[in-house]
């Protein structure tokens, strides 16, 4: 039977984990929607196959905002973005996907595959 290479665990230092811990450090670089989201909710950056870069604001009950990162798009555009859905979410009522096509869309490639 083979062994398994176990991963080695990464030390942080104090500073580095309380910096991260700090939710409202998020707010100080211009990203408030996100700082308070993160105090119930959560927002996920990752890559989603076959979309791509993608970032996902939801708050425990609903998707307010899910975004696919632009070419040529920096992380911090992409995160200024998001907190502006977010706000768009929380104030106008207005969620956004960019990553899931319009009905309408659905239905007409499901129509040609017949």
């Amino acid at each position: 039977m083979e062994s398994r290479r176990q991963r080695a665990a990464h030390k942080r230092s104090l500073k580095h984990n309380a910096e991260v811990s700090d939710p409202g450090g998020v707010g100080d670089v211009g990203l408030p929607h996100i700082a308070d989201l993160i105090a119930d909710g959560e927002i996920t950056v990752g890559v989603l196959y076959p979309v791509g870069c993608v970032a996902v604001a939801t708050d425990g009950h609903n998707s307010l905002a899910m975004l696919k990162r632009r070419p040529g798009e920096t992380l911090a555009q992409l995160l200024t973005r998001l907190d502006q859905a977010i706000e768009r979410a929380w104030t106008e009522e207005i969620y956004t996907d960019e990553i899931n096509p319009p009905t309408s869309y659905a239905r007409i490639r499901s129509k040609r595959r017949v």
